[in-house]
């Protein structure tokens, strides 16, 4: 018997004067019984109109993601056979393989929900064609593995790998200490490796000597190769940075005899070229378990990358408790077809949940402290709130039509009201708990896509635009934010955001740290109004995006199609003036969840992109070179 016994086949077909095009959809019954009178679902990134024009087929709603249909009256789809309908009045085409509907379920007649099998979408009418490489097969002018490439390497290899580097007698505790945290580090990566270190001497082994030199900044190395290896460093961060090029370097030699070579003299002098050196993750599209969190952080310190941004709520779900409103890892987290909040983005019939406990965050941000890395929270508002409002409906302007705007994703009146002073209330609280739990100065609150029409029928948002002078959701969202920021200053934190937060006035620069986002030359006009820069252009750095044109590449497209040639190569300071580029911080990777099913579609999407954008973060753009790092990018782990 099969697990699952109805299965739905989707295509897309080009229509000669209608840009979206149209889906084609075929639901087989591979059951032994009869259907009748059943519902369809199904979620897809590409959304259908408000009115889309069906053939055998009636449809009954859409909300943002979630698609529901049903057949004809009357109909009655036999055992083996086959229900096929059409969908017309899509708001864009479908460009790859990922754009159709990646869950689907039926709800029969008794109200029971049923899973249906649902893969790839199709291509009619054009030729679908498999990607080529993403990589170019590599090539190295030096034997040393390290990535990112140092700032400056002058090395000579050697014939004879160490079996392992031990500590000089006499090693300081912090050291020793470091050098077990690397290990540990190592064996987390690579299960079966070789530990890189010992802490007691060894046969065939070589010795390191540890330094501490004040001179250095406190997130640079020197390393010394000869008889013993000196390795000197500014501060902690240094440190770790030297070891983890050690044991990059031994992994190589490891891993590749032929290919890769451990220095025998020689030396490197270190540091990174941007301080902020980010990593982003969703985790309200798709929940990552804790060891998953955890993992990604790792593979992060082992690319030296800095910053964890955790981006915790969105409109499909919050995900940090909160002990003064539990509701929201409740209410606010569960996605199915009887819970507070519809299926979106590859769930079905099945109930999904998942949040992280206080504990959760306290370990997972111990665990990356450990490694230098910093973790930046984020609850995303005022848009993006749908789970919050599901979760606090008290929140919502009982006055305001239910759908009177609508956001770019397609969720209804999905932002909340800056006019509700319980609104206030409810973020100070969030906020009182978030301080405890997160050292960062910043606090990211998100901002971004925030309707155009948002609150403009609310009532109360109307008296507040009178009362304050307010001009439209823009100057609205402008009072919300300076709210905001005062609170957060209040608690001894910074604002970050994404770019929309200068819109409408802004909010007041001086500590505001905003991240560029939709395209490259809006980091410069942030950096033109004072604000401190991220650059995070989906362009370049937004990693869920496709990698080729190829309809069989998977992946989203709505900034373009981004390879890893492209991701290593942009230079995000590159139309900064001089007088500006100490406004720009650093860069960031994004990895959006909307298309990651699963661990395969994340390692595909996600590497060897988030190690080109660690080069890009580390390397001073001289020392970049494209061959080696497509040579150095698969020894990389990966989640």
């Amino acid at each position: 018997m099969l697990d699952v016994e109805f299965r739905l086949e989707n295509s897309w077909h080009p229509i000669e004067g209608d840009q979206g095009g149209r889906f084609v959809f075929t639901l087989v019954n591979l059951s032994d019984r009869p259907l009748q009178d059943f519902k369809l679902a199904y979620t897809t990134l590409t959304r259908v109109k408000q009115d889309p024009l069906c053939e055998n087929a009636v449809f009954l709603k859409r909300n943002a993601n979630f698609h529901q249909f049903s057949p004809p009256s009357g109909f009655v789809l036999q055992s083996g056979q086959s229900w096929r309908f059409t969908v017309q009045g899509l708001w864009r085409p479908a460009r790859h393989r990922t754009d159709g509907a990646k869950s689907a379920y039926l709800t029969l007649a008794d109200g029971q929900h049923v899973a249906v099998v649902v893969d790839d979408l199709m291509l009619e009418g054009r030729v679908s064609t498999a990607a080529p490489p993403l990589l170019p097969e590599g090539e190295l002018a030096e034997p040393f593995c390290l990535l990112p490439w140092p700032a400056d390497v002058a090395l000579q290899a050697g014939k004879d790998i160490p079996v392992a580097l031990y500590p000089v007698s006499g090693t300081q505790p912090d050291d020793l200490k470091a050098i077990h945290g690397l290990n540990l580090l190592y064996r987390r990566l690579f299960n079966v490796g070789h530990v890189p270190f010992s802490l007691a001497p060894v046969q065939q082994g070589l010795a390191l000597r540890c330094a501490s030199e004040p001179m250095l900044a406190s997130d640079a190395y020197e390393l010394v190769f000869g008889d013993e290896i000196l390795l000197t460093y500014g501060g902690a961060a240094g440190r770790q940075y030297g070891l983890t090029a050690l044991a990059q370097l031994l992994h190589g030699c490891r891993t590749d005899a032929e290919v890769f070579h451990f220095p025998a003299s020689g030396q490197i002098k270190d540091a990174p070229r941007y301080a902020w050196r980010g990593c982003h993750l969703d985790v309200s599209r798709q929940f990552s378990p804790v060891a998953d969190v955890r993992r990604l952080i790792d593979i992060m310190a082992w690319l030296r990358l800095n910053v964890f941004h955790w981006h915790l709520s969105d409109d499909e779900a919050w995900r940090l408790e909160i002990k003064a409103y539990p509701q929201l890892t409740t209410l606010g987290v569960l996605r199915g077809p009887d819970e507070p909040m519809l299926p979106q983005l590859g769930n079905g019939a099945a109930p999904v949940g998942g949040f992280y406990s206080q504990d959760d965050v306290k370990t997972i941000v111990a665990h990356a402290g450990a490694l230098h890395i910093d973790v930046l929270p984020e609850i995303d508002i005022p848009g993006h709130s749908t789970a919050i409002l599901t979760a606090l409906p008290e929140l919502v302007d009982g006055q305001e039509a239910p759908e009177s705007y609508h956001s770019v994703q397609g969720f209804p009146n999905n932002a909340l009201n800056p006019a509700i002073e319980q609104t206030y209330t409810f973020l100070g609280r969030v906020f009182d708990e978030m301080v405890q739990l997160f050292p960062s100065k910043l606090i990211h609150i998100g901002g971004d896509e925030v309707a155009a029409n948002t609150w403009m029928a609310s009532p109360l948002a109307k008296a507040l635009m009178e009362k304050e002078g307010l001009d439209g959701t823009f100057g609205l969202q402008s009072y919300f934010m300076k709210r905001i920021q005062k609170m957060l200053a209040e608690r001894g934190r910074q604002m970050a955001g994404w770019d929309e937060v200068s819109h409408g006035g802004g909010v007041d620069p001086n500590g505001t740290l905003l991240m560029a986002w939709q395209k490259p030359e809006v980091g410069v006009a942030l950096a033109e109004q004072g604000y401190d820069v991220v650059m995070t252009p989906g362009q370049a750095y937004y990693l869920d995006m496709v990698q080729d044109d190829a309809w069989q590449e998977p992946g989203a497209s709505w900034a373009g199609t981004v390879p890893p040639i492209h991701s290593y190569h942009y230079e995000a300071v590159g139309d900064f003036p001089e007088t500006l580029k100490a406004r720009m911080r650093g860069v960031q990777a994004c990895i959006w969840t909307e298309n990651f099913l699963n661990r395969d579609y994340f390692n595909h999407l996600v590497f060897p992109r988030l190690s080109a954008v660690a080069e890009a973060a580390w390397t001073p753009k001289d020392n970049k070179n494209w061959l080696r790092f497509a040579a150095l990018a698969p020894l990389v782990p990966q989640l």
